[in-house]
């Protein structure tokens, strides 16, 4: 006869929790039968009618126990509450000279109501002064003896039954707010992974696409094909750029080692920067070649963009890779830019390590990614 949990955070209940409420309302079958079988009259009508109230009550209570309680606590709920097994407790009562000791029926699903409702400690207190009481009260009346043993006990296994059912569901409401939460962190961290490559991909891509304008510019009243031939360049990258970022959105993009030590070749070249680059990437193992090739694709979009270097290099070996140049540097990348944080963030993935900063040889900068050997 415990009620339905109520729907409150951390707690989960039954969408359908009145009906589980009002299944256990046959237990005042006997409450009935008192009621039917006392000689008619006020006391039979009422007690009739008090039964029959307190039914009602005990399933509206429980329906107020299922509100989610937005502030996650009592007030004003436990108000509710309180004035809900007062009205209980006065039916009971009502029906007490046409039912006499039967009423104790009633004791328990008041007990079991005030456990599950009221903040642990009250409800626990309730059902212990409710059995204290029954017990009393079966000492008290002669009448109620010898026909009325086991009403106390009944209390304190309806209240210790509900207060595991009520342990029982804070604990799965818990766990289903973990697991929300965990939701939430995993959408979280996929939009941050997808913003990393989309910066990393558009500042790239922009960033070639601005130096190759600029060259385009200069070289309109120079040499018209070259300057043609930069702008066929542009549009193949803007369309490059575009299904980049399609494809990423699609968590379907993938980089090669190779095509980004081409396409630093290029870069560098339109930014009139002197390269160094490895001919081959055969020696990478695949498991690293696009943590490198990411790698190279930041620190050339560094060195286009920032750097405003003469000369650069990209040194690859199975297990490392570096780029330096002999530029100013970048601070707000030294610093920790958003294209590092996201290489950084990959690196950490393969248990690598990332060194990024001023050279401290010559002057200019350097990246550097080291692998477990």
């Amino acid at each position: 006869m415990a009620p339905a949990p109520s729907e409150t955070p951390g707690r989960v209940g039954f969408r359908a929790g009145w009906v589980f409420a009002a299944i256990w309302l046959f237990y005042l079958g006997e409450n009935l039968n008192a009621l039917l079988r006392h000689p008619a009259g006020m006391w039979r009508d009422v007690g009739l009618v008090a039964l029959a109230l307190f039914a009602v009550t005990y399933v509206l209570l429980v329906s107020i126990m299922r509100k989610p309680r937005s502030d996650g606590g009592y007030p004003p709920s436990e108000l509710r509450i309180w004035l809900g097994l007062l009205v209980l407790l006065a039916l009971a009562l009502l029906q007490l000279p046409a039912a006499g000791q039967h009423i104790l029926t009633c004791t328990v699903y008041i007990a079991a109501s005030a456990v599950m409702g009221l903040p642990l400690r009250s409800g626990l207190a309730v059902a212990v002064t409710i059995a204290v009481a029954v017990e009393v009260a079966i000492r008290v009346v002669p009448e109620w003896r010898t026909t009325s043993q086991g009403y106390a006990l009944a209390v304190v296994l309806a209240a210790a039954a509900t207060w595991g059912m009520r342990l029982a569901f804070e604990r799965q409401g818990r766990l289903i707010q973990a697991q929300n939460e965990l939701a939430e962190l995993a959408v979280a961290d996929e939009r941050s992974r997808i913003a990393g490559d989309l910066h990393d991909i558009l500042g790239h891509s922009l960033t070639v696409v601005a130096v190759k304008a600029e060259l385009a510019q200069r070289l309109l009243d120079v040499d018209l094909d070259r300057a043609r031939a930069e702008l066929r360049d542009l549009e193949s990258l803007a369309r490059d750029a575009l299904a980049d970022v399609r494809a990423t959105a699609l968590n379907m993009r993938g980089i090669s080692l190779p095509g980004e030590i081409a396409a630093a070749k290029a870069a560098l070249a339109a930014a009139d920067v002197k390269a160094e680059l490895p001919g081959a990437a055969d020696d990478v193992p695949t498991r690293y070649r696009e943590l490198f090739a990411w790698t190279i694709r930041e620190a050339v979009t560094n060195i286009v963009r920032h750097s405003r270097a003469r000369h650069a290099e990209v040194r690859l070996c199975p297990d490392s890779v570096e780029i330096v140049d002999d530029g100013q540097g970048c601070t707000s990348t030294a610093g920790g830019g958003q294209g590092l944080a996201g290489l950084r963030r990959r690196a950490d993935e393969l248990g690598a390590r990332l060194i990024a900063g001023q050279r401290g040889d010559r002057p200019g900068f350097r990246v550097r990614v080291e692998v477990p050997s």
